[in-house]
């Protein structure tokens, strides 16, 4: 059970942890261990599959097990390096072949829904977002409601038409004799009409071709669910989605709960208090938070050596502007102290750093952002712009993990000759050089 607020005087360990306080957060056990910001850095990057490099070749059951890690895997088509999901899966098991990650979606050990936006996400988990598919009426922009109400007759004709004819893709349709197209605000209608389908469970994504998305029949893609026998009611999805944000995230704060996987936005405070009564979740407190702070079961073994800065992310890796670990700009902020925006939905005249910017993860902490480009038929990797954070001192060590970070990045996109534009004084040099 919680202790509430009391008169505890702080007791402090050998290693300056305060193992009791007296000016506690109401339900915040007073027994709970104070950890320094980098052990929180620690546990959240282990969570994330980011504590230490891939020690060999990848197998196709690494990538499952990257993407279970995360709970979800964000889809964007951009590919100036390399699509987003391809690339969040390289920061974590290394060099891996593509195909992979199709592969799984066609094998049905994954599926595509709107979780955090859309994403692949493990099969298993099909039944916790299920209800979003069986009532769309909350998902804003991502339910075409309108639409839906005005062309139901032909929505439900394709329906029929995929149900007994195969699957489809939105190529195999036409567009209208001149339009071009600019985007999904100018999408041909039938391609409305499967997301339509898409987003209310209808149809699920049966495979990739070329990146496009491949609709079928959900009793086709996925034969063994029936709603009747197999739905659990809403309230223990969203119970086990907020577990799941907390096991992926490492350690949680309630301001952080609701934006993993898109939960309603309402306080979560109680609702993690409760898991850790139930002794799901560990409560700690973490120096400069004021919000409570708890730690997904699973990796309380691990508080105790990130307290005493024992374990340590090793890892130098670029990372994907659509990366888990920063698409919440004050979960980055918080956790990080890195304020990141992507801009390559910002007009180029308004961008600070560039269109396609890298995070730069190196040991633990969030150094610089780079704005790259693959160029596959020169085969060079170009970083445009390199840019370090206040405060961060080039050292020997870091020239020697970045240059090893970019090339490796440089080698797996089929483009090994590393080019590098605007730098901070001597860096592109030493990088060049090392």
């Amino acid at each position: 059970m919680r202790e509430r607020e009391s008169d505890v005087d702080a007791d402090v360990d050998g290693n300056g942890n305060a193992a009791a306080c007296a000016d506690a957060a109401p339900g915040t056990p007073a027994s709970a261990l104070t950890l320094p910001l980098s052990a929180a850095r620690a546990l959240h990057l282990a969570a994330q599959g980011l504590l230490a490099p891939p020690r060999r070749k990848a197998t196709q059951d690494d990538v499952l097990d990257a993407i279970r890690r995360m709970g979800q895997l964000q889809i964007d088509t951009i590919h100036v390096v390399a699509r987003s999901p391809y690339f969040v899966l390289f920061s974590r098991v290394g060099a891996f072949e593509p195909h992979w990650l199709d592969a799984l979606l066609a094998q049905g050990k994954l599926f595509e829904y709107w979780s955090h936006e859309a994403c692949f996400v493990p099969i298993e988990d099909y039944g916790l977002l299920r209800h979003r598919m069986l009532d769309p009426s909350g998902m804003g922009w991502k339910y075409a409601a309108a639409w839906h109400a005005q062309h139901r007759d032909a929505i439900d004709a394709l329906l029929t038409r995929i149900r007994a004819q195969g699957a489809v893709r939105s190529a195999d349709f036409a567009r209208a004799e001149g339009s071009k197209g600019s985007g999904w605000w100018d999408w041909k209608p039938e391609k409305r009409h499967l997301e339509v389908l898409f987003a209310t469970g209808a149809l699920m994504v049966a495979e990739r071709r070329n990146f496009q998305r491949v609709y079928d029949v959900a009793e086709r893609v996925l034969p063994g669910w029936d709603d009747a026998r197999d739905l659990r009611p809403r309230e223990h999805a969203e119970r086990e989605l907020l577990l799941r944000t907390c096991r992926a995230l490492g350690v949680v704060r309630a301001d952080w709960a609701a934006d993993y996987y898109r939960l309603p936005r309402r306080p979560y405070t109680d609702a993690l208090h409760a898991l850790a009564d139930a002794g799901e979740l560990v409560p700690v407190r973490v120096e400069g938070w004021k919000p409570d702070a708890f730690v997904y079961r699973d990796h309380a073994p691990l508080i105790e050596a990130a307290a005493n800065g024992a374990l340590a992310s090793t890892v130098t890796t670029l990372l994907s502007p659509f990366d888990p670990v920063v698409w919440d700009r004050k979960r980055a902020v918080t956790l990080f102290d890195f304020d990141y925006a992507i801009e390559c939905y910002t007009p180029a005249a308004k961008r600070k750093y560039g269109y396609f910017v890298l995070p730069i993860l190196s040991r633990g902490k969030l150094i610089g952002r780079a704005d790259a480009k693959a160029h596959r038929t020169q085969a060079i990797f170009e970083l445009k712009s390199l840019y370090l954070e206040p405060g961060v001192r080039v050292s020997g060590r870091l020239v020697a993990d970045l240059r090893r970070a970019l090339q490796r990045c440089a080698n797996w996109h089929g483009t090994p000759e590393i080019r590098i534009g605007a730098a901070p004084d001597g860096l592109a040099a030493a990088l060049l050089e090392a």
